[in-house]
């Protein structure tokens, strides 16, 4: 009787004191890794989240950067850090699925990236310079029918929402194009306005940044986005093309709960500061709600939906 009272004792300083530790966290800076270059989506959603991510957690929010690989060099790397919170990694969708499926030496398996939360999303855009010859999505495809495999398509990553994006647009169009990835969109749009690509499949983001160097030809959503009223969908066009991404914060596998919960609850709190949203909403971004388990339930549903089209990879 004696030792199984010593045993449960044990048991409830442990108990106590990682309580004690969780409700301490943070106390320390926090590292925001961002995978990809500065000036796309991750990393100007990154730079608008930290000041308030700082106030809400009360500790400095250093951003940095792991670049490469699509994302792959940060995601890889996310799994060497020490899972207690104060590493937490931008995630993309459908980028942590597709690259696993199509490269066996990505670095990391799909599921070894844990989600905290999914903020934001970003619809992909098919666009051009506003000097192109291409005004509408009728005069790329019947340039492309002509020129097969001519047409440079630039985009964010291989493996990505840009990527299967432009994959589908083919398919669905009937014609050959070549895509070009690059390490992130800030670093896709110099290639655009240079004339070193013909254009990109990117997001509803850089649409609205550089709104008056690039011409949308068209949006991939089921209805027109608000921050590009003139742009038209595909489905208006008759091509059924819905395609984007997903983002968020990823921490490594065995991350306490309770370490998940509070960093999920600061990135909530963020989405539904008033000015972040109306400034984020009007840049271009979709503001979205995923906490732990229902990122997780986001990334087995995408998983459902991306393995068939791995197939159509490499054509």
């Amino acid at each position: 009787m004696k030792s199984l009272r010593s045993a449960f004792l044990v048991l409830l300083i442990v108990a106590t004191v990682a309580g004690t530790a969780f409700a301490q966290f943070p106390n320390k800076p926090l590292n925001y890794v961002v995978a990809f270059n500065p000036g796309g989506e991750s990393d100007i959603f990154a730079r608008a989240q930290q000041p308030l991510l700082e106030k809400i957690l009360g500790q400095k929010v250093i951003v940095s950067y792991k670049i490469g690989g699509g994302g792959g060099v940060g995601w890889t790397d996310l799994l060497k850090q020490k899972p207690d919170g104060y590493t937490f990694t931008g995630h993309n969708l459908p980028h942590i699925i597709l690259q696993p499926l199509t490269s066996p030496n990505t670095g990391y398996k799909t599921l070894d990236i844990v989600p905290v939360y999914t903020f934001m999303s970003t619809p992909c855009i098919l666009a051009v310079s506003v000097k192109s010859p291409f005004k509408t999505v009728d005069d790329l495809v019947k340039f492309a029918k002509a020129n097969p495999g001519a047409t440079l398509i630039g985009g964010s990553a291989s493996a990505s929402a840009n990527e299967i994006a432009t994959i589908m647009f083919n398919k669905l169009t009937g014609i050959k194009t070549t895509y070009i990835p690059f390490t992130g969109s800030g670093d896709a749009m110099p290639a655009l306005l240079g004339g070193h690509v013909s254009a990109l499949m990117t997001y509803t983001t850089m649409g609205t940044q550089y709104a008056s160097e690039m011409r949308v030809l068209a949006v991939a959503t089921p209805e027109r986005v608000k921050s590009l009223p003139d742009a038209p969908t595909f489905r208006e066009l008759g091509i059924d093309l819905v395609e984007g991404a997903y983002r968020g914060a990823a921490v490594p596998p065995k991350t306490p709960e309770a370490i998940k919960n509070i960093l999920a609850d600061a990135f909530e709190k963020v989405n539904k500061d008033p000015e972040f949203a109306k400034r984020m909403e009007a840049a271009g971004f979709n503001l979205e709600f995923y906490g732990p388990r229902a990122s997780e339930a986001l990334v087995a549903e995408k998983i459902i939906a991306y393995s068939p089209l791995v197939k159509e990879f490499g054509k």
